[in-house]
């Protein structure tokens, strides 16, 4: 089956003499201590049962992608799949990040619909049943958690991040796609596609914007996260950001025309009205001052566009020669031991 034409193919289209499966991904990078709650909230999705929206679903299976934290998550992971019968491992060879172990876990993913969620418990999964109504609803291929409440972070953090997805969605020119979620309900069709036509250095909800059409939201409440750091500094933020704005086409490359447009009329303005008050008001035009002004500000536009140009020329190169976006490994890579 074409990826165009898995696209167009709802995984609401299923046997109605069985319940729509949900397989459940996890990243997992500092999960030692939260992973063990979590899974006992998942358990009882694990029997058939009913939404709100009288839809009948079960978890068919938990994935949990080991992204070499520097915990042991491996063996909380090994425990709990012990415990529970329906507890995958993805072993990853090393820290390749939430994006690509997600889609690793998307790879491996077996369900009509695949549902990612963090590891540190402020995603509540029951919501899963909500999104699902969502989905089936508005016959819908992504569905992303859209928060009633504030995240548990920081004011700054929570400013930046709200900010940085607006830009986002600005870029991707899509306005209905709104505020995306690590929380998502996706057609298991489309997360299959995904993974396997993903390349490396590639945004994954960017990515989802590229081969899902239809895309909404459902309203959840966010918990207080679980005892455990935060994965992500903001330098990390950072770069996620970037990441972000380097696939999401060639939006932030118009941008940097539109502005060299609109600095060329701006120096022939100023030119113009250099010239007409030298020659009609007697205006004394400092030379050097004004060469100094404009060299710089041009300059600085170049080596702009020329880094921007830089950037997605050595994604385009990581793609080219076949970097992985990750590999899975059949047994789990030990955390380096702190001295």
């Amino acid at each position: 089956m074409s990826p165009a034409h898995q696209a167009n193919s709802p995984a609401s289209v299923m046997n109605p003499d069985k319940p729509i499966s949900v397989s459940v991904i996890v990243p997992v990078y500092q999960g030692q201590h939260t992973l063990p709650t979590l899974l006992a909230e998942i358990e009882p999705l694990t029997k058939e049962r009913l939404t709100t929206g009288g839809h009948r679903f079960v978890v068919s299976e938990v994935l949990l992608v080991h992204d070499c934290g520097h915990d042991r998550s491996d063996q909380t992971i090994e425990l709990l799949r012990e415990q529970y019968p329906f507890v995958q491992p993805v072993w990853l060879s090393r820290n390749y990040g939430q994006h690509a172990a997600t889609m690793a876990g998307m790879a491996s993913a077996s369900g009509d619909w695949v549902a990612t969620i963090d590891e540190d418990g402020q995603q509540d999964p029951v919501d899963i049943g909500n999104m699902l109504d969502a989905a089936l609803a508005s016959s819908l291929q992504v569905v992303y958690a859209q928060p009633v409440n504030p995240p548990p972070h920081g004011m700054l953090r929570n400013l930046l991040s709200g900010t940085a997805k607006a830009i986002s969605v600005r870029l991707l020119g899509n306005a209905g796609m709104g505020k995306f979620n690590s929380f998502r309900f996706v057609d298991g069709e489309i997360a299959r596609t995904l993974a396997a036509y993903c390349g490396n250095g590639v945004y994954l909800d960017v990515g989802l914007f590229w081969i899902a059409g239809r895309i909404g939201h459902c309203p959840v409440k966010l918990r207080i996260e679980l005892d455990r750091p935060s994965g992500y500094s903001f330098v990390k933020l950072l770069s996620h950001f970037w990441t972000l704005i380097l696939t999401t086409g060639t939006r932030p490359l118009r941008l940097i025309t539109i502005v060299g447009f609109i600095s060329v009329i701006l120096a022939i303005a100023i030119a113009a009205y250099a010239l007409y008050g030298k020659l009609y008001g007697q205006v004394p035009v400092q030379g050097w001052a004004s060469l100094l002004i404009v060299v710089s500000f041009f300059s600085g536009s170049i080596l702009m566009a020329l880094g921007v140009i830089a950037e997605y020329l050595a994604v385009t190169m990581g793609i080219a020669m076949g970097k992985p976006l990750y590999v899975v490994s059949t047994k789990p890579t030990r955390p380096k031991v702190k001295r």
